[in-house]
């Protein structure tokens, strides 16, 4: 069986995460501003998508990137 799509707000998370923020706070603005989410729950929903296998088969590049991000961070800990 074919696994599901991500919903039209899990790719757009994972669009955002493509991109490159110039300064201080823009990442932050375009979470707000363009996904209507607060910065917190929008890491949230982020850090639920890299554990979820539809988001690596849309986007393997970056879901393997943030999840080596995320496993540097945690090693620090």
């Amino acid at each position: 069986m074919e696994h599901a799509e991500l919903d039209p707000r899990e790719r757009d998370i994972l669009a955002l995460e493509r991109r490159s923020f110039a300064g201080p706070g823009a990442k932050e603005r375009a979470i707000r501003e363009q996904l209507g989410l607060a910065p917190v729950r929008y890491y949230q929903l982020l850090n639920a998508l890299l554990d979820d296998e539809r988001a690596l088969a849309h986007d393997p590049v970056t879901v393997n990137r943030l999840r080596r991000v995320r496993e540097a961070r945690r090693g620090e800990r």
